[in-house]
């Protein structure tokens, strides 16, 4: 997935906002609070994204994906896909479909309600 790539199937998700932070890093937020990072990657694009305490287990030691630097060590769980062979695009999606679930489920009620999220 290139950041183009990323960036429109993040726009797609309901009531999203993006910022460009942390050091031009492509960041998406749902209600205020980040949901996917495109960027921070050594070679070629990186995403983070938040998980279950499932998914962040099955995913952690896979080739391409890590714990998140700056989260993980904080105790959240967020993975970084970082490096090939990493995500086949369609599950990649399938990740940052459901950190904007986990992300907008966070929110207050009110909050959820206002934004339009089930």
């Amino acid at each position: 997935m290139t950041y183009d790539e990323f960036n429109a199937y993040c726009g797609a998700l309901p009531a999203t906002t993006y910022v460009v932070q942390w050091r031009g890093s492509h960041v998406w937020k749902v209600g205020g609070k980040v949901f996917a990072i495109g960027g921070w990657a050594n070679e070629g694009p990186g995403f983070t994204f938040k998980t279950t305490e499932l998914s962040f287990e099955i995913l952690k030691d896979q080739p391409g994906l890590r714990p998140a630097p700056y989260f993980a060590s904080r105790g959240m769980k967020w993975i970084q896909h970082y490096a090939e062979p990493g995500l086949p695009d369609d599950d990649l999606g399938h990740y940052l479909q459901e950190s904007h679930r986990i992300v907008g489920l966070g929110l207050s009620k009110k909050k959820q309600k206002a934004l339009g999220l089930g």
